[in-house]
């Protein structure tokens, strides 16, 4: 049976948007509507990892490569034990699925996972549109009562002044000592650093294996927790994980990563834990018209001079004019040159705005996982010194 010919017989489902617009479709997931802020992700790969990263929370995730599912699912391309994407957006998803690692179709564990998604969504037309106008609330309604549809998109409140990241974290201690899956590079050198702390913010499991991998002992911890009970755990490095949400409405954990920065250890954060980072240094973050979702994003590194790809996934950014003195930058977006890594000039504290430990996505930041371990700083200037890394 052809794809159009399945398609014909699944229910149908729209998405409409906050301003207006309907697009048809057909129901891929479970039978419930789905509300969220809209955003496209050019990623060609790695579905998987995408709907179960908790920085998707309260999004509805539109996919801009055309075939979704042609190599279903299984149990090890997860990020989270949930599902953080509110909803997949998607043109076509291949059924049957064909690959020895799968053990059930993405239509099949989206409905396991009571997740709402619509297919044969014209999304070059939705990309457009959202690049034009920016992200908006959406929903996506098995069935086509478009009205209902209108009405809930427009209650939706968004992200902004939201903290999700308080949500999203874990609410308990624990450690972590899975490593990588055997096609992933392994660092030659011991870590230096034996036991780091990562605050969770909506960690993804990728980030832990990688700190696993060079040698450490990982201890994951609540973003609501005390610096005196971090500090107890005896850490020698502490880890900011990424996460969804406004970054500025995260008011406990930047005043954690306040009180981290003035530490005599290194700390290293990544997406929502580089927003901490600079915002805990007196910066200030503001919401992107359609940000950065996916896994083809030039970065220029200002102190080497080479362009790295980056996987990237972030609805909010530093404002560069608002950097202090105290924060230098190291890496740029050479699409829209928004501040994509900072360091201390002073401390033992790096950050990185993508997602280095790329999961899905291209493997050209990992030495930033080493350079935190080993505690050299290599890849950067030494402290309090600019070396071609320019603070404007």
């Amino acid at each position: 049976m052809s794809h159009l010919a399945l398609a014909e017989k699944l229910t149908p489902a729209v998405l409409v948007l906050a301003d207006g617009a309907v697009f048809s479709g057909y129901s891929l997931g479970c039978s419930s509507p789905a509300v969220g802020e809209v955003v496209f992700n050019t990623a060609i790969c790695g579905y998987q990892e995408i709907l179960t990263d908790l920085s998707y929370t309260q999004q509805l995730v539109t996919l801009t490569y055309p075939h979704i599912g042609n190599v279903g699912c299984n149990q090890e391309d997860v990020e989270s034990s949930s599902i953080g994407a509110a909803g997949l957006i998607v043109r076509e998803s291949e059924m049957p699925c064909s690959s020895w690692r799968a053990t059930k179709s993405l239509p099949d564990w989206l409905v396991e996972h009571h997740v709402t998604a619509i297919g044969g969504v014209d999304t070059r037309r939705l990309t457009r549109l959202l690049r034009d106008k920016g992200v908006q609330s959406g929903c996506i309604m098995p069935g086509q009562d478009v009205d209902t549809a209108l009405a809930m998109a427009r209650d939706f409140k968004g992200t902004q002044q939201a903290d999700l990241a308080s949500q999203v974290s874990t609410q308990s201690v624990y450690t972590w000592s899975e490593p990588t899956h055997s096609l992933v590079p392994k660092p030659a050198a011991p870590a230096a650093l034996s036991h780091v702390v990562v605050v969770d913010f909506g960690v993804k499991q990728q980030i832990l294996r990688l700190l696993v991998d060079r040698g450490c002992r990982v201890t994951v911890v609540p973003a609501s927790i005390s610096l005196e009970a971090l500090m107890a755990l005896s850490p020698d490095g502490v880890f900011l994980s990424n996460g969804p949400g406004d970054p500025s409405a995260c008011t406990q954990a930047i005043a954690l990563c306040r009180a981290l920065i003035e530490q005599p250890m290194p700390v290293f954060g990544i997406c929502l834990g580089f927003q901490m980072v600079a915002l805990a240094c007196g910066a200030s973050t503001e919401k992107m018209k359609f940000g950065h979702h996916g896994a083809n994003h030039p970065v220029l590194d200002c102190h080497t001079g080479r362009t790295l790809i980056s996987s990237q996934n972030h609805s909010y950014c530093v404002d560069k004019a608002s950097l202090p003195d105290t924060l230098c930058v190291t890496h740029l977006s050479l699409f829209d040159q928004t501040v994509q890594g900072l360091r201390h000039r002073h401390k033992p504290v790096f950050a990185f705005q993508g997602h280095p430990e790329a999961s899905p996505g291209p493997q050209e930041l990992l030495p930033l996982f080493d350079d935190f371990m080993q505690n050299s700083h290599s890849f950067f200037p030494a402290f309090g010194r600019t070396a071609g890394a320019s603070r404007r």
